[in-house]
């Protein structure tokens, strides 16, 4: 069986590591499409040096236009022939993937199948939706996800396999102790990078609302948000230690010795509950409510000054509960997706 992964972000390239060495166990032959929609170097290229990857075809396309995706994507499909397009979680990458093998005629698995937050204000949420209408096989990461699925009519085949990013931590935690940044303890870790909470407004705030909390955070500064803070002359306080973009194996170190996760990132808020740390969401919605539920992430809505000024109180009163429950598979994923695609789309 011949597969071609499309990946166009830092997460996708994580989730694709091990799931890469399972299909190649397995005996499915894969080829990884890099879009070029996240190009920074911090961001994709470094990821593939430290974990020894041989680096996929890179469409360099430095766009999140899915419309500009599609053409390059076509002629990709095209040229490799797979037997199966495999996508994975909600970027643009994912969708133009996903329409682009529709319109080859190929069957779609989509890795993080069945994930909502229910807030269609957010461009991932239209294209989770979407996706999941064009797959063929909907791999999702717990029953929960899988509800909703059969609950909307999906036409697709549904396999619950867990998430393939609790497998990457599983493999690479070891590897990534003492890879990241020397910073004094005690500390938290502040990532910024949705649109939303980049807007030079917004961010003036949330800064200060962070300087307010007197807590010591590690920020690496994604590009966005540091074009804007350049631009806008926003300055960092003294309690902000700003940090260049890191790899995956720094930050999962950085974020393996914090305290506290502050974030607006998805995949961030898994990792922080797998390492038991509590998170605070800065965003009004989450596709992953579970960790709200037991009690180990609070969203805060940056849009509501309100909610934000409250920051410093979620911070003191963050706790990981004792009896968290294990969330999104066993770190096992990989293994299972590569059965499901051989049972599913091996004979198509």
């Amino acid at each position: 069986m011949r597969v071609l992964s499309v990946v166009g972000n830092r997460p996708q390239f994580i989730k694709s590591a091990p799931l890469s060495a399972a299909l190649r166990d397995a005996g499915i032959e894969e080829t990884v499409l890099h879009t070029g929609q996240h190009y920074d170097r911090e961001l994709s290229q470094v990821f593939f040096d430290e974990l020894g990857l041989a680096a996929p075809q890179n469409l360099d396309l430095r766009t999140a236009d899915v419309d500009e995706m599609l053409p390059r994507l076509e002629a990709a499909i095209s040229k490799v022939a797979p037997e199966a397009v495999l996508v994975y979680g909600d970027t643009n990458s994912t969708l133009a993937g996903a329409r682009a093998a529709h319109a080859a005629g190929l069957p779609v698995a989509h890795v993080e199948a069945g994930m909502r937050s229910g807030d269609l204000s957010m461009p991932e949420e239209h294209n989770r939706i979407e996706v999941d209408r064009i797959a063929a096989l909907l791999l999702c990461p717990d029953e929960r996800s899988a509800g909703t699925l059969r609950g909307e009519g999906v036409l697709g085949r549904i396999e619950v396999v867990g998430d393939v990013m609790h497998d990457a931590l599983r493999l690479f935690l070891p590897i990534a102790q003492g890879c990241g940044p020397a910073v004094r303890p005690p500390y938290s870790v502040l990532t910024l990078h949705r649109q939303a909470n980049t807007e030079p407004e917004r961010l003036l705030r949330l800064i200060s609302e962070v300087n307010a909390t007197r807590w010591t955070f590690a920020f690496p500064i994604h590009p966005r948000a540091r074009r804007v803070l350049d631009e806008e002359g926003i300055p960092l306080p003294k309690t902000v230690l700003p940090l260049d973009p890191l790899g995956y194996l720094e930050m999962l170190d950085l974020v393996a010795g914090s305290t506290r996760v502050v974030t607006d990132s998805g995949g961030l808020q898994k990792e922080a509950y797998w390492l038991r740390i509590p998170c605070i969401t800065l965003r009004p919605s989450t596709e992953w409510v579970d960790t709200v539920r037991v009690g180990a992430n609070r969203l805060l809505d940056p849009g509501d000054e309100n909610a934000i000024r409250s920051l410093g109180i979620a911070l003191n009163d963050a706790s990981f509960p004792d009896d968290a429950p294990q969330l999104y598979g066993d770190g096992h994923a990989s293994e299972k997706v590569a059965a499901a695609l051989l049972a599913s789309l091996g004979a198509a």
